[in-house]
């Protein structure tokens, strides 16, 4: 599966942003996604991940009530609904593919990375 990441950029705080994930080659339908971020000097942390069908999810601490992650199965895309923006959120921000839930070294295949560069 090749993951392809958009829709990162600069926002002030309090702001809002949308990330997308678009996945080709093996239908992704058959795993969960999940986005990943890493802030400057910091390990890769996990962020939010969705089943298969889309009917849940899960969420770290830091973005629960914020953030939204969702899919649409027929276009084999991810998204990341980020809302209420904190300067703390600034980081890359990757997708990924697999069977795992909040590790990162239970996921496959990973996209490019799109940065999130949040303004206080």
């Amino acid at each position: 599966v090749q993951l392809q990441a958009s829709g990162g950029g600069l926002v002030q705080a309090g702001g809002s942003l949308r990330l997308s994930c678009a996945a080709s080659g093996r239908t992704s339908s058959m795993y969960r996604m999940g986005w990943f971020r890493q802030a400057p000097g910091q390990k890769r942390e996990f962020v939010a991940v969705v089943s298969r069908s889309g009917s849940s999810s899960l969420y770290s601490d830091s973005v629960k009530g914020r953030f939204t992650i969702s899919r649409d199965n027929a276009k084999n895309t991810v998204y990341l609904q980020m809302n209420n923006l904190k300067p703390e959120d600034t980081a890359v921000y990757y997708c990924a593919v697999g069977l795992g839930y909040t590790s990162e070294f239970e996921y496959e295949n990973w996209g490019q990375g799109t940065l999130v560069t949040v303004s206080s």
